[in-house]
């Protein structure tokens, strides 16, 4: 499961004002409009509208290429692999080629127009691939590299889309990312597991004595909820460090960017308003709440203070892998079942 957003409630529709459907078969030859209509509340926490034509087409273009990466490794039926090995070589012919399938094709001119390089969309594919080997993460460190495949190709194509993927906006991009791939784990649980895979890190469970049946019970136990909690506040801390990207653009992308993080924002608020309980399902935060969190967002980011912040944390983002910058697991912890 990759991240193209944090789930926060009912879908806006694909650029037709489609609403959410089954995608049929999953197939590598369904249309753009048929992988954007199954889309249900994984979507993009700001409406493209407040974009011009040209950048909303673009940006449609991306998230149906990452929408059928994901269908494909998640719900396919048949060889997956194969299928991600046919999508792939695909997906090079826009480089070297004429690319035959029709998401594809319709990814093939964003790519030509905003000069795109191959490496973001292969690492989507890649970790769709490792959905099909690893089911389980043992430390918080696997878990981030995973979302270097997952999560942090996606703000790397979107910066590329606007023509500013400069070194700190993209060392920015990769936490708001990477966070919101953390905000989709947390309220995924049971429907990851019923996939067969856990995204929550085993050295978590073991340090608060959660076992893995205990994530397959209707309701969270007092030790769940004291696991889930913990996830929340390292993601909400990691999303944190990315915000001041939000600092350091202009005009309608600091709107959308602020629509990013106001998602995340809004979506581990939503498991806060749950009481930490996800294993009766995702819980999702209405579209006026998240917009309340973008706006925040987005006024806290013109003042002179926060411009000055963004330029500030460029230069000093700690790395991710080795747990720098984040909240830590606890040595021991005295949960119970």
């Amino acid at each position: 499961m990759t991240a193209n957003d944090a789930k926060i409630g009912p879908p806006p529709g694909g650029p037709a004002g489609t609403s959410g459907a089954p995608l049929p078969g999953h197939s590598l030859t369904s249309s753009p409009e048929d992988v954007l209509r199954a889309a249900s509340a994984e979507n993009f926490p700001v409406s493209p509208l407040i974009l011009p034509a040209r950048a909303r087409r673009h940006l449609f273009a991306l998230y149906g290429f990452a929408r059928l990466v994901d269908d494909i490794g998640d719900e396919a039926t048949g060889d997956r692999v194969a299928l991600l090995d046919t999508l792939e070589a695909d997906l090079d012919r826009i480089w070297g080629g004429t690319p035959t399938l029709p998401v594809i094709q319709a990814l093939a001119p964003t790519v030509r127009e905003c000069g795109l390089q191959p490496e973001p969309f292969r690492r989507l594919v890649a970790a769709n691939r490792q959905d099909q080997l690893v089911t389980r993460y043992d430390t918080f460190d696997d878990l981030l590299r995973y979302c270097t495949l997952s999560a942090d190709p996606v703000g790397h194509m979107v910066l590329g889309v606007f023509g500013i993927q400069t070194p700190d906006r993209v060392a920015l991009s990769d936490r708001i990312c990477t966070a919101l791939q953390l905000v989709e784990h947390i309220q995924d649980v049971a429907e990851d597991l019923a996939a067969g895979r856990i995204y929550l890190p085993g050295e978590d469970l073991d340090a608060f004595g959660v076992r893995e049946q205990d994530l397959a019970r209707p309701t969270a136990s007092p030790a769940v909820r004291e696991l889930i909690a913990f996830q929340v506040l390292r993601a909400r801390r990691v999303l944190d460090e990315g915000t001041p990207l939000v600092n350091l653009v202009n005009g309608r992308l600091r709107l959308l960017f602020a629509g990013f993080v106001g998602g995340g924002r809004g979506a581990l608020d939503a498991v806060r308003r749950a009481d930490f309980d996800v294993l009766g399902g995702a819980p999702t935060a209405p579209k006026p709440r998240i917009a309340r969190f973008a706006l925040t967002v987005a006024l806290a980011s013109a003042t002179p203070s926060a411009r000055r912040a963004g330029r500030a944390a460029r230069v000093g983002l700690p790395p991710l892998v080795t747990g720098g910058g984040t909240i830590t697991r606890p040595a021991s912890h005295g949960g119970t079942q």
